[in-house]
């Protein structure tokens, strides 16, 4: 892998529906003219039937889902400086999946709790709530623990601009941290040569 591909990083915004993910993600996208794709366009046909027929979609109905996002993961970071991904990724599991193979690769954590999230939902215009597909989703949800170093929690709670700033603060991070570890790993592979 060239230098310049080593230094590209991909994050994944993750958590329940109704966090803010896409919204976070297209403005960050904006701001820093980063590469964006949402997760749910690569699902499978037989995923999205099952869906359009309101039938949940179980583990072995994500996993070539996963893994057709794990290989676009491994392309946009290929190409691009930065790119985005959305993908719930509720599970340890999911997450574990994505990271497979991809290095430079952190998940950015829309979190909230659940009367925040509902509150939200109940306010979009346009957008038929359904409470229990949010109260399934935080069942589902388990969330990142300490062990999970590669994942940054955003505290979804203030306005919209507020959580696209901080979260832009938390990708500048991560990018200049990473560009340091790969150039001191670079000078010292290069003291040993």
């Amino acid at each position: 892998m060239s230098d310049t591909q080593q230094l590209n990083h991909v994050f994944v915004l993750m958590g329940v529906s109704g966090s803010g993910k896409s919204a976070v993600a297209s403005g960050i996208a904006r701001e820093l003219g980063a590469a964006f794709l949402d997760g749910d366009f690569l699902h499978p046909r037989a995923n999205i039937t099952k869906m359009a027929q309101g039938q949940a979609l179980n583990d072995d109905d994500r996993q070539p889902w996963l893994k057709a996002l794990n290989d676009a993961i491994f392309a946009m970071q290929r190409t691009n400086h930065v790119s985005l991904l959305v993908c719930s990724a509720l599970k340890k599991n999911y997450r574990d999946i994505l990271r497979e193979g991809n290095k430079n690769l952190s998940f950015l954590y829309m979190k909230g709790d659940f009367d925040l999230i509902e509150s939200r939902l109940k306010a979009r215009k346009g957008h038929f709530f359904k409470p229990q597909m949010l109260i399934s989703q935080f069942e589902t949800l388990e969330e990142p623990g300490c062990d999970e170093k590669d994942v940054h929690h955003i505290d979804i709670k203030p306005a919209l601009d507020e959580v696209i700033k901080n979260t832009i603060r938390s990708v500048d991070l991560t990018i200049k941290t990473t560009d340091h570890t790969i150039k001191t790993t670079d000078c010292i592979n290069e003291g040993h040569q």
